[in-house]
């Protein structure tokens, strides 16, 4: 199991002093624990976060004992990114909890490789329950069975591991292929011969009132 050294935070100390300390912000609560402020190691914290997603148990070490959670949620800086505060739930112990893990999809798809098909990934993650120690980083699906256009991975084909209940609609589709796009040539438009020697006339006419003596009308009051 993955851990984190946590400290009891001073809810008097602003959180901006405590990242510029090197460290983030962060609470863990539970259903029968109550919200208690820590502060964390952001390099330890970015590490276990990697490996960890919000799916894999962590235990928080803290001066007055451990608690088994998970990451629940995260607060990123707009600018950077970055996280900058980060929610811990707690679990109970004996207790089924439930989660969002993400899929990594494997394998090749025939619709895919030799077809030219665009891989739609309807579903980044799925739901499921389970107990903490049968929680899974993630949830691979294998792609290979898109052999058509036709084809699809509904949510009752994947294989859930051992200990886990899936809990989304059996018949939600997972992923599909869709048929690649036709890209159509555009036409140039036919050129109307008539308005160009319509054009030409016009500007002939005026030449030969020119050629005339004829004077515009602005040129005859400058005249005067």
């Amino acid at each position: 199991m993955l851990s984190l050294k946590a400290e009891i935070r001073d809810t008097k100390v602003k959180p901006d002093e405590i990242r510029k300390a090197g460290k983030i912000p962060a609470v863990f609560y539970g259903k029968k624990e109550p919200s208690t402020p820590v502060a964390i190691k952001k390099t330890d914290f970015l590490k276990v976060w990697k490996e960890a997603g919000e799916s894999s148990v962590i235990s928080l070490e803290t001066p007055e004992g451990a608690v088994e959670s998970l990451i629940h949620e995260i607060d990123f800086d707009p600018v950077t990114g970055s996280p900058r505060h980060a929610d811990f739930y707690v679990f109970e112990k004996g207790h089924k909890v439930k989660v969002e893990v993400p899929i990594e999809f494997t394998g090749v798809s025939a619709a895919v490789k030799d077809m030219g098909g665009i891989l739609v990934k309807v579903m980044h993650a799925l739901k499921i329950e389970a107990m903490p120690k049968d929680l899974p980083h993630n949830i691979a699906i294998d792609i290979t069975p898109l052999v058509s256009f036709e084809s699809q991975i509904l949510a009752k084909d994947v294989v859930i591991p051992e200990g886990v209940t899936l809990l989304e609609n059996p018949e939600e589709v997972v992923a599909l292929v869709n048929a690649p796009r036709e890209e159509k040539e555009e036409e140039a438009a036919p050129i109307d011969l008539s308005a160009i020697e319509v054009e030409k006339k016009g500007k002939e006419e005026t030449d030969e009132t020119a050629a005339e003596g004829e004077v515009p009308v602005k040129d005859a009051k400058e005249s005067k």
